[in-house]
């Protein structure tokens, strides 16, 4: 294998697990932000069509972020047949999600 496919190679095992990380904080970002939205509502006792705009649009915030996340996972596995098809694909395992435990028990809420 050339130095140059190596090197590719190696950048892309750093980056595509980093973006696939990224995309989740952010989903658990923009979900702890709706719960603070809805529950902020509840304990002030204000009407429930208060901040229903605003939920709404960090509802398209967050589905456009499942999207992104399922586009990325994507390309994740073009990226990897690609590797297979030109027998680079075998190097190494993808690495696993740098999701925390916590960040694991917010996702699974969220679903």
């Amino acid at each position: 294998m050339s130095f140059e496919i190596e090197k590719v190679t190696d950048q892309l095992s750093y980056e595509v697990p980093q973006t696939e990380a990224a995309i989740d904080q952010a989903l658990v970002s923009v979900s702890n932000l709706m719960s603070t939205l809805v529950q902020a509502r509840l304990n002030t006792g204000v009407p429930a069509m208060t901040g229903q705009v605003a939920i709404r649009r960090l509802a398209s915030a967050q589905k456009a972020l499942v999207d992104a996340s399922s586009d990325v996972l994507r390309v994740h596995g073009e990226l990897k047949k690609i590797g297979t098809e030109h027998c680079i694909g075998d190097l190494h395992e993808c690495p696993p999600a740098q999701a925390s435990a916590k960040d694991a028990a917010i996702l699974s809420i969220v679903a």
